[in-house]
């Protein structure tokens, strides 16, 4: 089984796209405790799956048992995977400890693959329109440092790194270039694409870099990738789900015959657990904006400006930058529009499109739209869980990559 470790690995959605290929997961390195929750009870979720014994896991999804009833359900070398710190110079010789423990309890010899892209503020456009000459000093700029010492150390034969389109012009190209420069002393060939999501069966366009790197002197090479054309729309992420009006939380399936792209793509399976159906409660006036919003686009398949609000509706001061404050996700088409962290601050980015709940979308609507299956649970608070998934790569746009990097993987193995 090809074997991989995970860098920055958030909520787990490059992960789960690996792991739902059949890849086995080293190690998780990730600095966000809530996050390396979500991951240790993926983990159980796998192990349990594997073992015959999920209905253990869906008793915890439920309420019947505990997290730590959960947990010591499983072999405790399971959990280990899963490494809660912050990458940094000075702790990569305890880090590299922690992960050859690993291997040696997994009886793993070498580093197939590794994954995972540091965290993308500050190379992203909005960073740098909101920080300014600031970004610079930004020390995330130079994380990547730290992808490459790990490189070093384990030799993969491949590697995938993923960020923000913003990452190949950030400080006039620089970083990138330098980047380049790293990995190929490092030992790689590299190539890079700007990938969008909505390609990889995933009703959200979002694009991301996706660099992969192989060892020089290999055979190896870029995969390319079937763009996946779909007839469905992102109705389809949210017509079996239940109606619930600002606040409330419904886990119980509204619809017991789900649709086909539902099934298709294993967002939903049969038995599944519904959890998280939770929508944030909304002031009035919020309220109000969300069905003028609705309406324009019912009506006029637009979307509407903060200056065109009603009057009385407008408390913001700025009237000139960010006009776009509040969207619909337009259930009639293709693609939603990009999910961002940003939604664990407020939820007026992704209103809900039905006009009668006027309500921001639920944490479960939201991992929808990011394709996380729904068997898949996010630990923390509501605001945890939001940006969790905001930050996450969609897992069924990992498993496209994973699947193709895999004939190329097991060929080395045999």
């Amino acid at each position: 089984m090809i074997n991989y470790i995970d860098l920055f690995a958030g909520a787990g959605g490059l992960s789960e796209g690996f792991t739902a290929s059949g890849y086995r997961p080293v190690a998780h390195v990730e600095m966000n405790a809530d996050a390396c929750m979500t991951l240790k009870t993926r983990a159980c979720y796998y192990y349990l799956k594997d073992a015959d014994k999920e209905d253990l896991y869906n008793k915890y999804l439920k309420g019947l048992i505990s997290r730590d009833e959960l947990y010591t359900s499983v072999p405790k070398k399971i959990l280990d995977t899963v490494i809660n710190e912050t990458m940094s110079a000075e702790g990569m010789p305890a880090l590299f400890n922690k992960i050859s423990v690993l291997m040696s309890q997994q009886e793993v010899d070498s580093i197939d693959l590794i994954v995972g892209g540091p965290p993308c503020q500050a190379y992203s456009l909005v960073g740098r329109a909101v920080k300014g000459e600031n970004m610079k000093n930004d020390q995330r700029n130079y994380l990547y440092k730290l992808y490459i010492q790990v490189l070093n150390k384990y030799k993969p034969k491949m590697f995938v790194f993923e960020n923000v389109p913003g990452l190949l012009t950030a400080n006039k190209g620089q970083y990138f270039e330098d980047m380049r420069m790293s990995f190929s002393d490092a030992g790689y060939n590299l190539n890079f694409q700007i990938l969008n999501a909505k390609n990889f069966d995933v009703l959200q366009s979002r694009q991301r870099v996706i660099l992969i790197g192989w060892l020089k002197g290999s055979d190896m090479h870029y995969p390319e990738f079937e763009e996946k054309s779909s007839s469905h729309v992102v109705k389809d992420i949210l017509d079996d789900l239940p109606c619930i009006q600002s606040g409330e939380e419904n886990n119980n399936y509204g619809i017991e015959d789900y649709n086909e792209y539902l099934t298709e793509t294993g967002i939903r399976k049969e038995d599944d657990i519904l959890t998280w159906h939770v929508s944030r409660p909304n002031i009035e006036r919020d309220r109000s904006i969300y069905k003028t919003v609705i309406n324009t686009w019912d009506t006029e398949k637009r979307r509407i400006k903060y200056t065109e609000l009603p009057n009385e509706l407008c408390t913001h001061k700025n009237r000139t930058a960010f006009l776009d404050r509040f969207k619909v996700v337009a259930s009639d088409l293709p693609t939603c529009h990009t999910m961002m962290a940003h939604i664990s601050k407020d939820g007026h980015y992704f209103i809900h499109p039905d006009i009668n709940q006027a309500r921001s979308i639920t944490v479960r609507e939201a991992a929808r739209i990011q394709s996380f299956p729904d068997n898949f649970y996010f630990e923390g608070s509501r605001t945890a869980a939001f940006t969790q998934i905001g930050n996450a790569v969609p897992p069924l746009m990992a498993k496209g990559i994973a699947l193709e990097l895999k004939k190329q993987l097991e060929n080395k193995n045999e």
